[in-house]
């Protein structure tokens, strides 16, 4: 007869993203797993199989974060679809800026380390970039409605253009680039958002 598990799944799902979000896939061992869980081996592989699994999980967990709270200001109905967009570009740049360990985005860390290699990876890489790119393409959309925003721009290339930018200031801040100027790069990508 199995043991019953003694142990919080979420938390245990929660500070192995954390390693792996610190360290990538590669740079994190089972030993670093065990250390960050207090699971041993034995528990790992019952509750999880293997480490890609884990792996998996935590990128998964990270999504559903990220969603709850990162992009949360662009579903805020309360203000205009402009004022989320300008709100979601600074609260970013807050963050990368903010950043003093180089962690970034677990999800570009994932694309970049195993996008190429791992279908499971570039999948749920490339689900959670078109999410974000809905819930801009939405506020642009509200934005457009308000009368804030061009009608005549396209709202999902636009959207596009601004994941672009944000993830590349990103790549810019983990690279060494200095806070003053991704605050520069968010507020040209501010400026660029079209005016009726």
């Amino acid at each position: 007869m199995a043991r019953p598990r003694k142990f919080d799944e979420a938390e245990v799902v929660q500070a192995a993203r954390d390693q792996f979000w610190l360290h990538g896939f590669n740079g994190t061992s089972l030993d670093d797993l065990t250390d960050v869980t207090g699971l041993g081996r034995g528990s790992l592989y019952a509750a999880f199989t293997d480490k890609r699994t884990l792996f998996l999980r935590a990128m998964d967990d990270y999504a559903t974060a990220l969603g709850d709270q990162v992009l949360a200001d662009l579903r805020d109905p309360k203000i205009s679809g402009r004022d989320r967009l300008v709100d979601h570009i600074r609260s970013v740049t807050k963050i990368l800026t903010a950043d003093t360990k180089g962690r970034g985005c677990l999800m570009a860390k994932s694309a970049a380390e195993m996008g190429a290699t791992d279908k499971d990876v570039a999948r749920r890489v490339r689900k959670w970039l078109d999410a974000y790119q809905r819930d801009i393409a939405e506020a642009i959309r509200v934005g457009q409605r308000d009368g804030d925003i061009d009608p005549d721009a396209d709202p999902d290339e636009f959207a596009l253009l601004i994941l672009a930018l944000l993830r590349g200031a990103e790549a810019l801040r983990k690279g060494g680039m200095p806070p003053r100027a991704i605050v520069a790069v968010a507020e040209q990508a501010i400026g660029l958002l079209p005016r009726p």
